[in-house]
């Protein structure tokens, strides 16, 4: 993958995510058919993860998106590799963190702001995708910053 290539995919996510499809949705479409996955399965795939795990804003979706890539990328099969979860793990640990020192959080209700407010039980309806929530939301630069740290990780796996 060359950088020009990384940032088509990046902006795949960001594109995906504007047309109404959830965080998690946006990063692993961006980057699913590297694993052979088509962009229906990877919308399956991500879809309960959208508005923090089902709208109850714990992890972030994009986040979320990051974890379910690695998996992909370099999960282990064998349930007992040791060595293998462990790899897996570290590399989750280690892009989160990229992403947590670039927006403060990954958990989706400290970065929309909604520290300290109690998440309302049965609020599974999604908010509608308008001018105004995309105003008030950063979710779209939240999917382009997963995405960015994803393709990151792509390229210098590369070198």
């Amino acid at each position: 993958m060359t950088k020009q290539e990384a940032d088509e995919r990046v902006q795949l996510a960001v594109e995906t995510f504007m047309q109404g499809y959830g965080c998690c949705q946006s990063v692993i479409c961006a980057f699913a058919d590297i694993y052979g996955i088509d962009s229906t399965t990877a919308k399956k795939i991500g879809a309960g993860f959208g508005g923090g795990v089902g709208r109850m804003r714990m992890m972030c979706g994009a986040v979320s998106g990051i974890v379910t890539l690695v998996g992909l990328d370099c999960g282990q099969t064998e349930g007992s590799d040791r060595e293998g979860k462990a790899a897996c793990y570290k590399v989750v640990q280690d892009l989160l963190e990229v992403f947590k020192q670039r927006n403060g959080s990954v958990i989706c209700a400290e970065l929309l702001g909604l520290n300290g407010c109690p998440v309302v039980k049965n609020t599974y309806i999604p908010d509608q995708r308008n001018a105004e929530y995309y105003k008030k939301r950063p979710c779209a630069q939240k999917v382009e910053s997963a995405a960015r740290v994803f393709a990151e990780y792509l390229l210098t796996k590369q070198q």
